[in-house]
C-alpha cells in the first residue's frame, strides 16, 4: 500500500495507468472493465490483482466478465442467473432426449419380445433351427438393451452431476451477492434481510440488539492518504469486527465506512461490553503500511446501540441505533452510546449531514 503526498495526483496517476493498461491489452473501454483494472492496479484487492495478472496478453471480454462475476457479483447478477438458466435448460433438454431414446429402444425390444412370443406359440413350426434363431435374436436384443441401459445410466449420472454443478454455482453466486467484495463480510443487501428476520418472531424481538459503527473522520483519511489507504483501513476494521465476536454473529459493511453487528441472546449491558471491547481494539490497533512502514495514526470508531425490543420494526431499530451513533459523533467521537440512555431520544439534527 503506497501512500501519496498529493492524493489527487495519485488518483489521477492511477486513472491514467488504468486507461493505458487497458489500451495496451486491447480491452474495451467499458465501465465494468475499468472497475476491474482500477481495483487491481490500486492494490486494494490482492486476489483481484492476481486474477488480472494471470490474464493473457489479449484477454477476451468473456475472461474479463468471468473476473467481474467473481469479484463484483452485485453488478453481474442478471447475467449469472441467465447463464445458469440456459445451462439448466440445455441439460434438461439433453435428459429429455435421452429418455425419448430410451423409450424408443424399449418399444423396439418389446416388439422383438412379441415376435418371439408369436414364434414360440406356433408349436407346429418349431424346430431346433428356429429355436436357435429365436435364442440368438433374444440374446442379441437383450445384450443390446443392457448396453443401452448402462449407457443411459452413465449419461444421466453425468447430467445429474452437471446440474449439481449449476446448483452449486447458483448457491455460490447467492453467497457472493450477499458479500461485500472489499471486506468479505456481509453487505447491505444481506443486512437488510437479517434485520427484517428479527421481527418475524417475538423471540427475535426479545433477544436481539443492533450495533452500528462508523469510522471517525474517514473523509480526512481519504483526503490525506488516498482511497487505496482508506480501503485498506476499512478492511482492517472489518477484520477486527469479524474476529472479535462469535463466528455465528452477523457482521456487515452497510455503507462506505459504516458497519453493523446484530447481537443475539445478549442483554443490553453485554451488548454494550461487546461494542466497547471492539472500540478499544480498533483504537489500539496500529494502522501502518506493510510496504513502507508509514504510520497512518490512530483510527477510531463511534458506535450506537439499540435493543430490538425498543423499536417497532426493522426501520425503527436502524433509525434508533443510528441516532445513538450520531450522539457518539457529536459528543466527541470514539465512544459507544446506548439509545436507551439518550435524554428525550430526539431525532437527528442537520449536523448529521456534514462531512465527518
Amino acid at each position: 500500500m503506497q501512500p501519496a503526498a498529493v492524493p489527487t495526483d495519485r488518483n489521477s496517476d492511477i486513472a491514467s495507468t488504468v486507461v493505458a493498461t487497458m489500451r495496451q491489452l486491447g480491452v474495451l473501454g467499458l465501465p465494468r472493465n475499468y472497475e476491474i483494472f482500477y481495483e487491481a492496479l490500486s492494490g486494494s484487492n490482492h486476489e483481484l490483482s492476481l486474477a488480472v495478472v494471470s490474464l493473457s496478453s489479449r484477454p477476451t471480454q468473456e475472461d474479463l466478465d468471468g473476473i467481474g462475476r467473481s469479484f463484483f457479483p452485485q453488478h453481474h447478477g442478471p447475467a449469472i442467473v441467465e447463464h445458469a438458466r440456459e445451462m439448466v435448460a440445455k441439460e434438461l433438454e439433453d435428459i429429455a432426449s435421452l429418455l425419448r431414446s430410451e423409450r424408443t429402444h424399449i418399444e423396439k425390444y418389446g416388439r422383438i419380445l412379441d415376435e418371439t412370443s408369436s414364434g414360440l406359440s406356433n408349436r407346429s413350426l418349431l424346430s431346433q433351427e428356429l429355436l436357435q434363431k429365436i435364442a440368438g435374436a433374444m440374446s442379441t436384443a437383450t445384450s443390446s438393451t443392457l448396453d443401452h441401459n448402462r449407457q443411459i445410466s452413465s449419461t444421466l449420472s453425468e447430467k445429474t452431476a452437471e446440474l449439481e454443478s449449476v446448483k452449486s454455482k447458483l448457491e455460490e453466486y447467492k453467497r457472493l451477492a450477499d458479500t461485500d467484495p472489499l471486506t468479505h463480510i456481509w453487505n447491505r443487501r444481506a443486512f437488510d434481510k437479517e434485520i427484517t428476520r428479527i421481527y418475524n418472531s417475538n423471540r427475535g424481538i426479545l433477544f436481539n440488539a443492533l450495533i452500528l459503527a462508523d469510522i471517525d473522520r474517514f473523509k480526512d483519511i481519504n483526503d490525506r492518504y488516498g482511497h487505496p489507504v482508506g480501503d485498506k483501513i476499512i478492511q482492517i476494521v472489518a477484520e477486527i469486527l469479524r474476529s472479535s465476536v462469535r463466528a455465528d454473529m452477523f457482521v456487515a459493511r452497510t455503507g462506505g465506512e459504516e458497519f453493523a453487528l446484530i447481537v443475539e441472546g445478549a442483554s443490553e449491558d453485554t451488548t454494550y461490553e461487546i461494542a466497547e471491547r471492539i472500540r478499544v481494539l480498533i483504537e489500539q490497533t496500529p494502522f501502518t503500511s506493510s510496504q513502507t512502514g508509514m504510520n497512518y495514526g490512530t483510527v477510531t470508531v463511534s458506535m450506537g446501540i439499540c435493543m430490538a425490543s425498543e423499536a417497532d420494526n426493522p426501520e425503527d431499530l436502524y433509525t434508533k441505533a443510528d441516532r445513538a451513533l450520531y450522539r457518539s459523533k457529536v459528543s466527541g467521537r470514539n465512544r459507544v452510546t446506548r439509545h436507551s440512555t439518550m435524554a428525550g431520544r430526539a431525532g437527528k439534527g442537520w449536523l448529521l449531514y456534514k462531512k465527518d
